[in-house]
């Protein structure tokens, strides 16, 4: 059918569908940026471990793979990240099976606060699990329930930081096997207990062979994570003399400086890779394994607790208390000691370690601007990029927008020490303009937008996916311009849900610590990083309150987030079902 012409405001446009729409241009024109920033860093990275002076060398390979620290620090990464991977599946396979299969009261408020650990940076986790713990606790001290002094605090061990890594990565299987398990159908397992099947029977051949994917998927994906959290290991690691690769990174970096870039540039590639033979498993495990479920799932199923509902209520809210409160109520009352040690009482209780961190002290002021700086730039940067990649991704659905589409999910995937190390290698020294942005706030902020690239991208994706293409189509049919489409029908349909995407980028970068730790110099530090140096350099109390604030931050983000929650599309945000 040849193109019709039409009339808008007394001019005659012809209509030709999207072939004469200019939006076709938004993905060449952004492939460059995402090119530079999600896949340059990484061929970098690959290629300074085998290349000198511009050839190829086995030489920073045997020097790595030679030195015993290096097997030790892989030894503790694998196992540790093991046993964590075991205990979160312990806690968020629980909360997942009574959360979705059962009719427990409360569901929002306990997925809201199982969320919480995961949201909350990794390094504020382990400072306030330790001050729950060891003999100067200033909460067990008020309870005169603390050990003796010269008693070792427990958690500086192998069995400690798992335990942290698998309380702060619970939710990540428990988001994952919740989705499964709210597929199930009601009539199927309803049908097989008509049919005489035991409880056993129906879990054994209807809900395990079901969820079986999302189960493996969920503990590959925790795996995975564990393995390149850096805050956990170094707040409990580094006193204890355990080295995991992430901290062995570090150590190497802080004391030998960008002259051993080449040697952790391998330590960087042997994390990545135990990462990818992570998924590789996963896929290897799932593979063959198809339990699809035909047609549309009516009722979830909701099993009847009887009279165990309030004893399962309650268990349930004492676990959230023991993983999450407490530890909290722990933090608080270390903030609140005029100096380390002290008992916490009516008449020693201040607030002079908070007037020292947001008056006085330079450093901490400093941190809390640039991480509100580089958490505001990120989040806005990331809104003017995504908004018109998404467009042209849910547009265009060729092989260019399925390759971005991977691309934006490479830093992301990968560790975030991965991702620091490659960011120093590709901008220490930018060529053709002889620019280095190593040590300064500019390769910090280059590194979030690559990180959390993904984080902004899928929720608007997600909202140009669900919007119907008939009313772009009808303002196009009526002559309206690109530029009148997208600022009159696109961007107010689209805008709850990059407002989401940016308070999730915001959440995120504002506590950042693995990426930072690498890339910070004095002047530009982060608040994650802020508070990992005052906690070592025995500025307890100031770390505590440091940390508090952050949390009380983003709590109020992700209340923000929350009231969102409705105008948004399903799964954008985490907590919500």
């Amino acid at each position: 059918m040849p193109p019709r012409p039409i009339g808008y405001g007394g001019v005659f446009h012809t209509f030709t569908g999207r072939s004469s729409d200019r939006s076709g241009l938004f993905l060449p024109i952004l492939a460059p940026i995402i090119t530079l920033l999600c896949l340059v860093p990484i061929l970098r990275l690959m290629l300074e471990g085998v290349l000198i002076d511009g050839s190829f060398s086995s030489d920073h390979l045997l020097t790595v793979f030679q030195a015993s620290q290096t097997w030790y620090a892989t030894w503790h990464s694998v196992s540790i990240s093991a046993l964590g991977t075991l205990i979160a599946l312990l806690l968020g396979g629980l909360f997942a099976f009574l959360v979705a299969l059962t009719n427990i009261r409360g569901k929002t408020a306990l997925v809201f606060c199982f969320m919480l650990p995961m949201m909350i940076p990794p390094q504020i986790t382990a400072l306030s699990w330790l001050q729950l713990f060891g003999p100067t606790s200033a909460l067990l001290k008020m309870l005169n329930l603390a050990p003796p002094l010269g008693s070792p605090q427990p958690l500086y061990s192998f069995q400690g930081i798992a335990l942290l890594l698998g309380i702060q990565h619970g939710s990540i299987i428990f988001l994952i096997l919740r989705a499964a398990l709210r597929q199930l159908p009601r009539e199927q397992v309803e049908a097989a207990r008509l049919a005489g099947a035991s409880s056993w029977q129906v879990w054994r051949d209807i809900v395990l062979p079901i969820t079986s994917p999302a189960l493996i998927a969920g503990i590959a994906m925790t795996f995975v994570t564990a393995i390149g959290n850096f805050g956990i290991p170094a707040m409990l690691g580094i006193p204890a003399n355990i080295q995991m690769l992430p901290t062995l990174i570090y150590s190497k970096l802080s004391s030998f400086g960008p002259s051993i870039l080449s040697e952790v540039a391998i330590l960087a590639i042997l994390i990545g890779l135990i990462a990818t033979i992570g998924v590789m498993l996963h896929h290897w495990l799932v593979r063959g394994k198809s339990f699809r479920l035909h047609g549309v799932v009516g009722r979830p199923l909701a099993l009847s607790l009887g009279r165990y509902r309030l004893a399962v209520e309650l268990g349930l809210w004492a676990l959230l208390g023991i993983i999450f409160v407490i530890p909290m109520l722990a933090l608080i009352s270390a903030s609140l000691v005029p100096a380390f040690g002290l008992t916490l009482s009516a008449e020693t209780a201040s607030l002079e370690a908070y007037r020292e961190v947001l008056f006085r002290q330079g450093a901490t002021i400093r941190a809390f601007g640039n991480s509100f700086a580089l958490s505001l730039g990120a989040a806005l940067m990331l809104f003017a990029l995504t908004v018109p990649l998404a467009y042209g991704m849910n547009r265009e659905k060729n092989r260019l927008a399925y390759l971005l589409n991977i691309l934006v999910e490479v830093p992301y995937a990968l560790p975030g020490i991965v991702l620091a190390i490659a960011c120093i290698l590709t901008f220490q020294r930018i060529p053709l303009i002889d620019v280095s942005l190593y040590g300064t706030l500019a390769i910090i902020f280059v590194a979030y937008l690559a990180r959390f690239f993904v984080i902004s991208l899928r929720p608007v994706l997600s909202s140009f996916q669900q919007m119907d293409p008939n009313l772009e189509e009808a303002a196009q049919a009526c002559g309206a311009s690109r530029g009148r489409r997208i600022i009159d029908i696109l961007l107010p349909a689209v805008a709850p849900s990059a407002a989401a995407g940016g308070l999730l980028v915001f959440l995120t970068a504002f506590n950042e610590l693995t990426v930072s730790a690498l890339l910070w110099s004095s002047g530009n530090e982060t608040l994650g990083v802020i508070i990992f140096n005052l906690d070592d350099s025995g500025d307890s109390v100031l770390a505590s309150a440091v940390a508090v604030l952050v949390v009380a931050v983003i709590l109020v983000l992700m209340a923000l987030v929350e009231l969102l929650g409705n105008q948004l599309p399903k799964g954008v945000v985490p907590w919500r079902s």
